[in-house]
């Protein structure tokens, strides 16, 4: 049996998978598979996966994806990764692993690196945004644990426990995931690496919209988890591969619905 279950949720991603894949191909430490969750895609992303001899599941929405993904998991160490994200280093798997198992953790994130510059922010600004990030995901690292989806390890049985990611949230499935998980196991943000994750959602939202999204759901997961619910009001609408072909002008989030939520409450 492999050691490692890599999982990637996809939808139309033959722009930045193949360069995912190459950055698995390479490293050395080689006892994976790969498992892509695929949601219909009709461009060469399918293709592309089965050429790297990626196993092949039906998927959904990020939450749908993963879980598909790992219910097909062989390997009692899961790795959820987003197309859209980079392996920075032939080591990257090699020291993420090493470090999880030394500290004990039950299920980890890491932090984040921008993989191409931005068309709407310079280069100074993406990264101090990333560094400040980084620098939250381990001051509250005890108190207020927090990661995204982009990069998720964590064991089998512990993903099992906790009945995997909500299917019925439409946005911070990730986050919701990782507060639920490190409730019953011990949670750490890994400090020998860091993975490249693309910029596109900030640059088409202008960074603004994304921006505060991220914060309000890491404000509202900490301030009152029985308000959780918020996220499968429908308020949030998460647009998975949407970022080349769909010009949909959906909104991340209707403002005077949330206020009445809480009003309500």
């Amino acid at each position: 049996m492999v050691k490692l279950s890599i999982i990637i949720p996809a939808l139309n991603e033959e722009d930045f998978l193949s360069r995912l894949l190459e950055s698995i191909k390479i490293q050395s430490f080689t006892d994976y598979e790969i498992i892509l969750s695929d949601a219909g895609s009709t461009d060469k992303t399918i293709q592309i996966a089965s050429d790297f001899g990626c196993k092949i599941v039906s998927g959904g929405l990020p939450a749908k994806g993963r879980n598909a993904g790992a219910k097909a998991a062989t390997a009692d160490l899961l790795l959820f990764l987003d197309a859209d994200t980079k392996l920075p280093s032939r080591l990257f798997l090699e020291n993420a692993i090493k470090e999880f198992k030394e500290r004990n953790l039950d299920v980890s994130s890491c932090r984040l690196l921008p993989l191409e510059k931005s068309k709407v922010l310079n280069k100074g600004s993406v990264e101090a945004l990333f560094k400040a990030s980084s620098y939250l995901m381990i001051m509250f690292e005890k108190i207020a644990p927090f990661g995204v989806g982009s990069m998720i390890l964590v064991k089998k049985e512990l993903h099992r426990k906790v009945n995997g990611f909500d299917e019925k949230i439409t946005f911070g499935e990730d986050t919701i995931y990782i507060r639920k998980a490190a409730k019953v196991g011990k949670f750490g943000i890994l400090r020998s690496v860091k993975i490249l994750w693309s910029v596109r959602r900030f640059d088409k939202e202008k960074w603004i919209k994304p921006g505060f999204l991220y914060l309000f759901c890491w404000f509202i997961i900490g301030l009152d988890e029985k308000k959780l619910n918020i996220f499968d009001k429908g308020f949030f609408q998460y647009r998975f591969g949407h970022y080349k072909e769909n010009k949909s002008k959906n909104k991340y989030f209707d403002f005077e619905k949330i206020m009445k939520f809480f009003s309500k409450k």
